[in-house]
């Protein structure tokens, strides 16, 4: 054994490493030999938060006199998997269950394995050690493994070590010179492929700045597949995206593709590629795997053979209630009892007062969990204004009408005159006044804020992100009067983008009703930001963590100006010692700092646990399957004041 690895060691990074002949039915081996013996014990990691990866995970059993095993991560997806099989008894001590395993090996300093993994970044090619972002192994656990596993494979002086989390990171000062140390920013410089959806499609493709497309200089259709110069703050329906510049798990442009089934993917210099530019204008098939992508030319037959055969079907969205009409309280909004679920209250609250306002009156069920004051105005004062002044009877002619609906540039030309129209037109006064009489009771001289609640959002397997509008308020406001901002609101049924997502969805227009959920602004607010209360990096389950989106101030975390970061976290919440893994930091704060203190980030992170737990009984009931919930908060509070968390919103995360 011993002269193996030093015959490895001396040949380490040579240009003539000597393959093993490992296979994929090889279970372990102490050494590696080249790339191909890498390969054939490689999986993709659990973890993929950094694309273009493979790994193979690593065990030194120190108690065997550091024996290492490069197992077969395909056959073992787990080190306890191999640990249990092969290193326990016959001579060597017994495994414990797996729950004793996990505290003991990756929390106490008397354990018996050093676990890890030697992964592959593709496209930067570079070899890394890492190890789980909550193992606490001190500089000494590290530096062995690190050794080890250079001596014993092809790699040599050429491994690096990966700090994985900010609490593996803590380590790095206290390694000896020998361990070469690489972060994860300096990993993302070498990346140039992003995987945001894994999906197939076909379609026409073509390319536009951003800024034509919020311009409404140019317009996509269903059948495109769009290249973009960067992420846009709006997007219409398309079969395919492909950015130039990194997304968010969370922007609105992957939500919607995730909701689509839509593929959508980043590449850097995508815009102005010469293979890419090879196929503008042409029908093609965009695959996005999590390793590469594929686009390849077809005939418009093939194409076209393939919209008949996945054309989305259609979605029923709940019917409208117009019985309701009062001004209903959050906590009275959703009815929970022996006779009804959860996921059932949630869907009779929204024919009336629609997806958002339902799931905000279901969150005040939720202990813990801090919210602002809130109640709902219903969808039949919608449909009175529209009633009232024709605007029903003109969409129907609008949209029986074929140059209305063949020609995009004059579908979003008429959805916009009709928008102005709806904003100056009378709304009936005696619902004027209803409102304001609860504002000025219950909020009194308090800044509100009327938000989008429709009976098609927010809904199981389609949640309408970013389709409707958002306006404040205040009664007495001569600038920002309430009617004002509520006829914003309701207009924003029409929005363009919000009618091309429902055509494309084969949602009925005219079945669509505007209900408001109302609570009070935000304009000392510290931080915002959006969560997943399941890690979106590890469907598998083996890996639960939160992912916090965040930013300072009010700046949009879902849409950012171009070149704007965010704070990008996982926080392993189930873990020992909950470790926190920074992905991405905001480059609005000051270097070596985080948006949130560690205070906020564990209280949000408590809020998203409940969350969670709460509604897994409506979206996660089934076996094995991921399920999140899709959670806005935001921190607020006036100068001198200790920010105070507020949960906003929590909907059904890409559920089908």
């Amino acid at each position: 054994m011993l002269g193996v690895l030093l015959a490895l060691a001396a040949c380490g990074g040579s240009d003539a490493p000597v393959c093993l002949g490992l296979t994929e039915a090889t279970e372990s081996s102490p050494t590696l030999g080249c790339t191909a013996d890498f390969q054939a014990l490689a999986s993709r990691p659990l973890d993929a938060t950094i694309p273009g990866a493979r790994s193979v995970k690593t065990i030194v059993d120190r108690v065997d006199l550091d024996r290492l095993h490069f197992q077969n991560s395909v056959l073992y997806e787990t080190h306890y998997m191999f640990a249990s099989t092969h290193l326990s008894g016959n001579g060597l001590p017994v495994v414990p269950m797996l729950a004793e395993f996990n505290t003991t090996e990756y929390f106490t300093p008397s354990r018996r394995f050093l676990l890890g993994a030697l992964t592959h970044y593709e496209q930067p090619d570079i070899w890394v050690y890492e190890i789980s972002p909550y193992d606490t192994a001190d500089a000494d656990m590290v530096a062995t493994a690190y050794h080890a596993i250079a001596g014993a494979t092809f790699i040599g002086g050429d491994l690096y070590f990966h700090p994985t989390s900010e609490a593996v990171a803590s380590i790095v000062d206290d390694l000896p010179d020998s361990v070469k140390v690489i972060t994860t920013d300096e990993l993302y410089e070498g990346i140039t492929y992003q995987p945001l959806n894994v999906a197939e499609s076909y379609g026409q493709l073509r390319f536009f700045t951003a800024d034509e497309l919020s311009g409404g200089l140019k317009y996509l259709s269903f059948r495109d597949i769009a290249v973009l110069d960067h992420v846009p703050n709006d997007i219409s329906v398309a079969m395919g995206i492909i950015t130039a510049e990194f997304q968010t798990p969370l922007s609105h442009v992957n939500v919607l593709s995730k909701n689509r089934g839509t593929p959508n993917m980043a590449l850097r210099g995508a815009f102005d590629s010469p293979t890419l530019r090879a196929l503008e204008g042409k029908w093609v098939r965009l695959r996005v795997d999590l390793f590469e992508y594929e686009l390849v030319e077809v005939t418009q037959a093939e194409a076209d053979a393939w919209w008949e055969e996945h054309r989305p079907a259609a979605i029923q969205v709940p019917g409208v209630d117009l019985t309701a009409t009062d001004l209903r309280d959050d906590v009275d909004l959703v009815v929970v009892d022996q006779t009804t679920t959860l996921k059932d209250a949630v869907k009779t609250t929204t024919r009336a007062y629609g997806g958002k306002a339902a799931h905000f009156g279901a969150l005040t069920f939720v202990e813990g969990v801090p919210m602002p004051k809130g109640f709902a105005i219903p969808i039949f004062y919608y449909r009175q204004f529209m009633e009232q002044n024709g605007f029903d009877a003109r969409i129907t002619a609008m949209i029986a009408d074929p140059a209305f609906t063949n020609d995009p540039a004059v579908r979003d030309r008429q959805l916009a005159q009709l928008r102005a129209d709806m904003a100056a037109a009378p709304i009936d006064a005696a619902f004027v006044q209803l409102v304001t009489d609860k504002l000025n009771a219950e909020y009194p001289a308090t800044r509100m804020r009327f938000r989008s609640s429709t009976n098609a959002e927010d809904l199981d397997g389609f949640t309408g992100a970013g389709l409707y509008t958002s306006v404040s308020g205040q009664p007495g406001d001569l600038d920002d009067p309430i009617e004002d901002a509520i006829r914003r609101v309701w207009a924003s049924v029409w929005n363009f983008k919000a009618f091309e997502e429902r055509s494309y969805r084969g949602i009925e227009h005219l079945a669509v009703g505007m209900a408001l959920l109302v609570h009070r602004a935000f304009p000392e607010e510290e931080a915002n930001g959006v969560a997943l209360t399941n890690n979106p990096y590890d469907t598998s389950g083996l890996n639960p963590a939160l992912y916090v989106n965040v930013q300072l101030g009010g700046e949009s975390v879902v849409l950012p100006p171009a070149g704007v970061t965010t704070d990008q976290i996982l926080v392993f919440w189930e873990q020992q010692g909950q470790p926190v893994v920074y992905l991405k930091r905001s480059n609005l704060t000051a270097p070596n700092t985080n948006v949130l203190t560690t205070t906020q980030l564990f209280t949000l992170a408590d809020a998203l646990d409940r969350i969670h737990d709460y509604f897994r009984v409506a979206y996660g009931a089934t076996p094995g399957a991921w399920y999140a919930m899709d959670v806005e908060f935001k921190f607020e509070g006036a100068p001198g004041e200790t920010p105070q968390l507020y949960i906003k919103q929590a909907r059904p995360h890409g559920q089908e």
